[in-house]
């Protein structure tokens, strides 16, 4: 044990603590270690999707068994959707045209709450879980630094460079002897998706199995939805009416029945090696498709291009913790300007592990037939305005291939 941070929190006997407790074996070790050490632990989980009333009141009772003065579990469903999965709707957000950001995304969320609430009860330090070696610690490291400075961040699993079986033996030597045994999947659960990680991710060649996935096929009879998109925002399924939060959560229990939205994503960490997790997220897979579709048939093909570059954009810095800089505040902004006619319904078919987008119905549709098809007969110009402007066009070209043919 670090006989610094000992000495440390030894000083400053009572001083009031708050702890980003999700119930699992790195956050209870805390929980038991940091009120021995003689801090007021205020336990606090933050649900962003993924935690049933059962779960809150098991975490509830482990977190006051160990140590803590108080638990405290904040609903932050809503506020995760306002703040963070609105913008990854309006610019389809995928890390590496593959993940939808599920964890990472719900991080800078939590760590956002924990530091709210540490100030609304006056609370000196913050304690997490994290280890060194993953991007959790950033996200929060940031996040707390930048919105509380004055805070002290507590961490003893990263400072301490504690195994598993250290965390276990010391429980048990105070008295804490609950079942440790490691499942043989870790699985994150939240409103933006599932992660699943397991001996198989941590290389690069083999597949998870059908079982580590935690929703497992259950339908295969092909089913039609219609997605109903008021300026980005999924409003309706099938005609039925309904905050975007539980459209989403409603998506993805249908869907997941398919088994839809399995992949196993492979990026660049904020500490820079590369990792690889598998995840399921039928829900925001299926609506960034769709609402891409119906973006193609509404916006121009510049508010296309320029989206694609500031969603990408957006995607990485939330991903890295850069959350709370002020650019993302102006790519929000541009973000939401671009969906004013993104409006209408998307029609779709799942089918077991894959889904179908079978086309748009909006009144902004752009391929306005009053114009003329593609490829078919037009009624805005004549043969004669289309010759001049494909000469003209071709203008650029022709000096520059007169001009190399003439210096090679």
């Amino acid at each position: 044990m670090d006989s610094r941070l000992s000495r440390n929190n030894k000083i400053n006997q009572m001083k009031k603590l708050v702890l980003a407790y999700s119930g699992g074996l790195d956050t209870s070790y805390c929980a038991k270690y940091l009120s021995k050490e003689g801090y007021e632990v205020h336990a606090v989980s933050v649900n962003t999707g993924g935690f049933s009333e059962q779960e809150i009141l098991n975490i509830q009772q482990k977190a006051l068994e160990l140590g803590a003065t108080t638990y405290t579990s904040i609903d932050a469903v809503s506020n995760f959707y306002d703040k963070v999965v609105k913008y990854l709707i309006f610019g389809n957000v995928l890390r590496n045209n593959t993940y939808p950001l599920s964890v990472s995304a719900e991080r800078i969320v939590q760590a956002i709450e924990i530091v709210d609430h540490a100030k609304k009860i006056g609370a000196t330090a913050i304690a997490h879980g994290s280890t060194g070696a993953g991007n959790d610690q950033v996200r929060f490291d940031m996040i707390f630094q930048i919105l509380a400075p004055e805070i002290q961040i507590i961490t003893p699993i990263r400072d301490n460079k504690l195994s598993r079986e250290e965390e276990i033996d010391y429980l048990r030597e105070n008295g804490i002897d609950y079942s440790w045994e490691k499942a043989k999947y870790s699985i994150n659960k939240g409103l933006w998706g599932t992660s699943v990680g397991g001996e198989e991710t941590l290389t690069s060649h083999l597949p998870l199995p059908e079982s580590a996935f935690p929703t497992q096929l259950e339908k295969e009879l092909p089913k039609e939805l219609k997605l109903s998109f008021e300026q980005g925002e999924l409003i309706a399924i099938d005609g039925e009416s309904a905050p975007p939060v539980e459209n989403i959560e409603k998506l993805e229990d249908i869907a997941s029945k398919y088994a839809i939205g399995r992949d196993i994503h492979v990026g660049d960490t904020i500490i820079g090696i590369k990792g690889r997790v598998g995840f399921e997220a039928a829900a925001s897979l299926i609506i960034i498709k769709a609402h891409h579709l119906l973006e193609k048939h509404t916006l121009s093909k510049w508010q296309q291009y320029q989206k694609e570059q500031l969603g990408n954009f957006y995607g990485m810095l939330l991903h890295e913790g850069n959350y709370l800089d002020e650019v993302m505040r102006n790519i929000e902004a541009f973000l939401s300007d671009t969906q004013k006619k993104v409006s209408g319904d998307v029609h779709i078919t799942l089918h077991p592990y894959r889904f179908e987008l079978n086309g748009i119905s909006s009144k902004q549709d752009l391929m306005n037939a009053s114009f003329g098809s593609y490829g078919e007969m037009n009624k805005g110009w004549t043969a004669d305005d289309a010759k001049g402007f494909i000469k003209i066009l071709s203008n650029s070209g022709k000096i520059a291939n007169h001009v190399n043919q003439q210096n090679d």
